[in-house]
């Protein structure tokens, strides 16, 4: 037996009804997502991998595109697009003679 068939007999939902929703068309809301995403990794990128979703936000904002933080948050999570948290710090501490009075 299938794992398709099998996992549809378990839902009780009849394996045809699965395969009419898999070539159901894209929603205009995933259609949007998509495009936006586009949009979204193209700020990501230029600005080196360092923005997060309120930057990318205000990028959009300023391409004429007004969408929430939340909703870009949310597509960057999903695509696993993150800022660049803190600066890089070198191995080893602090380079240098320590002071005579902290001997």
């Amino acid at each position: 037996m299938c794992t398709v068939r099998r996992m549809c007999k378990v839902l009780q939902v009849h394996h045809r009804r699965f395969y009419a929703w898999q070539q159901a068309p894209m929603s205009e809301r995933g259609k949007d997502d998509q495009r936006v995403l586009g949009l979204i990794k193209q700020s990501w990128l230029e600005s080196g991998a360092v923005y997060g979703y309120r930057k990318v936000t205000s990028d959009l904002r300023d391409l004429g595109e007004a969408y929430c933080k939340h909703r870009v948050a949310r597509l960057m999570r999903n695509e696993g697009l993150r800022s660049n948290a803190g600066y890089d710090r070198r191995p080893g501490g602090r380079v240098g003679d320590v002071p005579p009075a902290f001997e």
